[in-house]
């Protein structure tokens, strides 16, 4: 038997561990770019990677404080201005009509009453670091899904008749040690348990026994793993409903490899198990502003993002072979170009090939909203070589961990490029 299990309004419910004003009012958690890092002054930022699952991403640790006015009150001519999109929120605030990606402006509007604290992911991450630990104490097998969800086989630990008890045991004590409320989905495949979870919450147990009885009459939309594309292309062929995709084999056959996946994921019997650990896929970053059209400073901040990410690719052994950035611009146009190659990682390589793509697509003509960089294509080699492997590749990479540990020891900001300044 499977069980997913699903942290209620994660980012508020772990603020309400440390703010206990935080109970039983609409609050939420505000989001928004952390323009931080393109601070000239130092941050003493250092890198939190306890829980470093391919679902879980490293976060960055600074001095700065963040409150409500720092955060989210810009002044522009004179006038204050909220931004920021609502990121979660407690369900206080949702009957208020608060909802997750709502910007903050609105969200004031509908419950003038709200609280909004800024993220702390650090907070997030160790917490979520912290319930992984208690769960493998718990459960023999267990999956961490996300930040906020896992996934535990019980098979051969819980007898069937009763793995209801245990969970309502598990509910209990995550509350009761952490603070923290859960959902708990059952089911004897992984995805129906998922599934299983929306109806649980908040704070509850759905226990599905018959797949088939439970899925009748689900919209699609609600499955795991389908997206708009693919619940636009099922409803090409009236499929709106998960029993029609169960009544559906010959045609999800005929699409090979993604439709043989999802229609055993809905009939419950995908056999899919639990796995332990997922190689990662990409590191990235990504951040917003207000248009900037000096083409100087949109370069410094590429090079500032670009320590970033190898601050962590360093931190997590990584070796990158693919590179990519994208440009958005005011009125919804972009640019964006990925190079691959097989030389040896260094931060010099790494910031050369980027700004060669940034010089190659940058456009002068229309401000820069937002910046994306990020790596993928993984070696499971500890060394890359190639034809175009040199000395001076070995000598950048050398240097390049000889930063890292200074970096480790005084923060990601103690050492950086003329450039960058």
């Amino acid at each position: 038997m499977f069980i997913h299990i699903d942290l209620d309004s994660f980012f508020i419910s772990a603020h309400r561990t440390i703010d206990r004003s935080l109970i039983g009012v609409p609050a939420a958690v505000g989001g928004r770019s952390n323009l931080q890092i393109f601070d000239k002054k130092r941050n003493h930022t250092k890198l939190i990677n306890n829980n470093s699952g391919a679902f879980v991403a490293p976060v960055f640790e600074s001095n700065h404080k963040n409150d409500f006015k720092t955060r989210f009150v810009d002044n522009i001519d004179g006038k204050e201005k909220i931004r920021g999109i609502i990121v979660t929120c407690s369900y206080e605030a949702r009957a208020k009509g608060v909802k997750t990606a709502m910007s903050i402006d609105m969200a004031l509007k509908l419950c003038p009453e709200l609280i909004v604290v800024p993220s702390r992911y650090t907070l997030y991450h160790n917490l979520s670091f912290e319930l992984f630990q208690f769960m493998k104490y718990y459960i023999p097998l267990v999956e961490q899904f996300s930040i906020d969800e896992w996934f535990g086989d019980l098979s051969g630990w819980v007898e069937d008749e009763d793995v209801y008890d245990f969970c309502l045991k598990l509910q209990k004590d995550i509350k009761k040690i952490f603070n923290l409320p859960v959902s708990i989905g059952i089911a004897k495949s992984k995805w129906i348990a998922k599934l299983a979870t929306n109806d649980a919450k908040p704070q509850g147990i759905k226990y599905v026994k018959d797949t088939h009885s439970y899925i009748n009459g689900i919209v699609i939309e609600k499955f795991p793993g389908i997206g708009k594309a693919f619940a636009s292309r099922l409803k090409k062929y009236g499929i709106t409903t998960l029993d029609q995709i169960i009544q559906s084999k010959n045609l999800l056959y005929s699409w090979k490899k993604p439709g043989v996946q999802l229609y055993h994921r809905v009939y419950g019997d995908d056999n899919e198990k639990i796995t332990k650990k997922e190689s990662r896929k990409s590191i990235g970053l990504s951040r917003t502003f207000d248009p900037i059209y000096d083409k100087s400073e949109i370069k410094r901040r590429v090079l500032i993002m670009c320590r970033n990410i190898v601050y962590m690719i360093e931190d997590l052994k990584l070796f990158p072979t693919t590179y990519y950035i994208k440009l958005n611009y005011e009125y919804g146009m972009k640019t964006k170009q990925s190079i691959t190659n097989s030389r040896k990682f260094s931060e010099k390589l790494f910031k050369d090939i980027i700004i060669d793509i940034f010089e190659t697509i940058y456009r002068d003509d229309l401000g820069v909203i937002k910046l994306t960089i990020n790596v993928t294509n993984f070696s499971n080699k500890t060394q890359i070589y190639s034809l175009f492997d040199n000395e001076n590749d070995i000598k950048q990479n050398k240097l390049t961990s000889q930063v890292q540990k200074l970096r480790d020891k005084f923060g990601l900001d103690i050492v950086k490029s003329a450039s960058e300044l």
